[in-house]
């Protein structure tokens, strides 16, 4: 009988650079949920993390269709009474694009105690410039 190989403990990760120009929100929010959580490697096992860093630049290039743009809406609330905010999605793009992938990848997340831990090695930049060139980030196409 075959034994299962079930990986323990923290691994090393990798870094992954994304380019999100031309991209659809929802397909490269899943790809980018996928490669945080792991899934591309062999060893996946659910519940330990592959501790893979993502980053995502050019996010104010991202396409949607043009009705969207209006009809797209996104709640937040203060926590006070009245304070309920709300913006579309051609504002939020317009102010923060950052915040719109983090949202959309976060939310594509599973809800467990990890969902931290993933959204922290996951860093959105709204132009082509990242800081985090010493790590040598590999290319990944969003296509494949």
């Amino acid at each position: 009988m075959d034994k299962t190989y079930v990986t323990k403990g923290q691994l090393a990760g990798e870094w992954y650079l994304v380019n999100a120009e031309g991209e659809t929100l929802g397909r490269l929010a899943s790809k980018v949920a996928a490669l945080l959580i792991g899934k591309q490697h062999p060893y996946y096992t659910p519940g330990v993390e592959s501790n893979d860093h993502v980053v995502v630049i050019n996010a104010s290039k991202i396409t949607f269709h043009p009705s969207r743009l209006e009809s797209k809406m996104y709640y937040r609330h203060s926590g006070f009474p009245g304070g309920l905010k709300s913006d579309n999605l051609k504002g939020m793009l317009d102010k923060r694009p950052e915040k719109l992938i983090q949202l959309t990848v976060k939310g594509m997340l599973p809800k467990n105690r990890l969902t931290k831990r993933f959204m922290d090695n996951l860093k959105v930049y709204a132009g082509a410039e990242h800081p985090h060139e010493a790590q040598t980030p590999q290319q990944y196409e969003v296509d494949k």
